[in-house]
């Protein structure tokens, strides 16, 4: 791995590295959602599902598109599932010795 890729996967885990951000991403795993219905899904203020949506934005984990009116925030690839599934497992794994499993499953869909 050379130094860039480094550099660019610490940009990644740092922004994996917020609660907000990591629940935002399991509930778009189901769908495409407005900012609106994430906030009643995930009872956060708008402010901060905004915020949080920049980021990973940013980040190019997730994109928008339009419909009408209105937008709705996708992930952009499987990829950060299949991450996020395995940081799971390790989890897991490591500290629940496979006994208790997460809540939370990051799945690749289709």
């Amino acid at each position: 791995m050379n130094k860039k890729s480094i550099t660019e996967l610490e940009k990644i885990f740092k922004v994996l590295g917020n609660r907000q951000r990591l629940t935002i991403l399991a509930l778009l795993q189901e769908r495409s959602y407005t900012v609106s219905e994430i906030v009643a899904q995930l009872d956060m203020e708008q402010s901060a599902v905004s915020h949080q949506l920049k980021v990973l934005r940013e980040a190019q984990l997730v994109t928008t598109q339009r419909q009408g009116r209105l937008v709705l925030y996708c992930l952009s690839d499987s990829h950060i599932l299949i991450l996020l599934d395995n940081a799971l497992k390790h989890v897991d794994h490591v500290f629940h010795n496979d006994q208790e499993k997460s809540e939370i499953k990051f799945e690749k869909k289709g």
